[in-house]
């Protein structure tokens, strides 16, 4: 090598050590809990798919950018089997061993409510959605509900059933004998009588039934005209449509406990024909559009109704860092309730509940009420909650 090569060598090794180096990214612990064994084994896949597209978002775009740190959020999530116990053990661990201070879930009054008891005093904040009025409050503050429970949407989906099927007098409500059905009915019992509907039979089940032939025989003694699987997981309630048909009952067949459309269809098959839910995903929204089609490429499967739900709970929560520009929980935290407007798959951003709660920590929306014809599920309409 002549000299005026080396000079020139010795130059560019000298700038290269000279320059800025890039920033490492740091690893940023996303917890998730779900539902991953049993019955409702669709909501925590549901959990996992919805807040890793939204984690894959952020690190296609090179992290999160903040103050003046570049964070690569990585998702750890475990079952809590839709039990107490289950959520008792999934928050210790996250909480504890993998030093999560934001997790996403549980779907559920039971995991969720053992959940927050190891959450709350640790200042973790959790995005999650269970029925009970428990979940929130002013004691809570580390909580925030991502999604409407009976209470909000209830009254909105009665009114539509009253308006839109006139001739149905007579319901019949079925829910599981677990918290969340001693939670739910009484709200949809209340909300019924408003409307002016006879709620002639009432039963609670247990969770393991599979055969639902001598609930139903009893139930169509009382001349039902509508038959509400209210709070029931996707396991039972697409039994419960199935079965219902096959012993006959012609009444409709309505599930105002939460959305479950696509699940149902899969479990009931052609028997799910004229089955009426509802969903919180407008696909004709843009956002809504463009989370479906990476939900299809990269999964590829049917699409329960609670993916966008925990996507979006992802999408909120990062926002909240950037307008923070801190990871730091309580500065996250004091974000979350200034979001109002803040443009969602699901429209715009609306917190609310001081008036039910004590705390605007609940999230409302529109829900899009939706029926299964000739195997598909169709859109009837658009209803808000507030």
């Amino acid at each position: 090598m002549n000299k005026v090569a080396k000079l020139l060598a010795a130059l560019a090794t000298a700038a290269l050590c000279l320059s800025p180096m890039p920033l490492l990214a740091k690893d940023l612990t996303i917890g998730a809990i779900g539902t991953l064994s049993g019955g409702a084994t669709d909501w925590g896949v549901a959990t996992q798919r919805g807040v890793q597209l939204a984690i894959d978002e952020v690190n296609a775009q090179g992290g999160l950018k903040i103050g003046g740190e570049t964070y690569t959020p990585h998702l750890i999530i475990y079952d809590d089997q839709y039990t107490g116990q289950g959520g008792a053990t999934a928050a210790t661990r996250l909480v504890n061993a993998d030093h999560a201070k934001f997790i996403i879930g549980p779907i559920g009054t039971p995991p969720t409510l053992a959940a927050l008891a190891i959450t709350t005093p640790a200042k973790v904040l959790m995005l999650d959605d269970g029925f009970s009025p428990k979940i929130l409050g002013p004691k809570n503050t580390y909580n925030f509900r991502i999604s409407a429970t009976p209470q909000e949407f209830a009254p909105a989906m009665i009114g539509w059933l009253k308006k839109n099927y006139p001739k149905t007098k007579r319901v019949a409500i079925v829910d599981p004998n677990d918290s969340v059905g001693q939670q739910v009915m009484p709200i949809l019992l209340k909300g019924y009588k408003a409307d002016g509907f006879d709620v002639a039979f009432t039963e609670m089940y247990d969770r393991s039934t599979k055969d639902f032939t001598p609930l139903l025989t009893r139930m169509m003694a009382n001349k039902i005209d509508v038959l509400d699987l209210s709070s029931s997981a996707p396991a039972e309630a697409g039994l419960l449509l199935k079965q219902a048909r096959q012993v006959g009952f012609k009444g409709v067949i309505i599930q105002i406990g939460g959305p479950s459309v696509e699940e149902n269809l899969a479990v009931a098959g052609p028997l799910a024909e004229d089955f009426i839910s509802f969903d919180f995903f407008n696909p004709d929204n843009p956002l809504a559009k463009k989370f479906g089609d990476a939900y299809a490429k990269k999964y590829g499967s049917t699409m329960s109704s609670w993916c966008p739900v925990m996507y979006n709970a992802a999408k909120i929560l990062f926002e909240a860092m950037h307008r923070a520009n801190s990871i730091d929980v309580d500065a996250v935290k004091a974000e979350l309730p200034k979001m109002t407007g803040y443009e969602t798959i699901f429209g715009p951003l609306h917190w609310g509940g001081k008036e039910t709660y004590g705390i605007d920590h609940q999230l409302l929306a529109d829900i899009v009420i939706e029926q299964v014809k000739d195997g598909k599920i169709v859109r009837r309409d658009v209803v808000s909650m507030y």
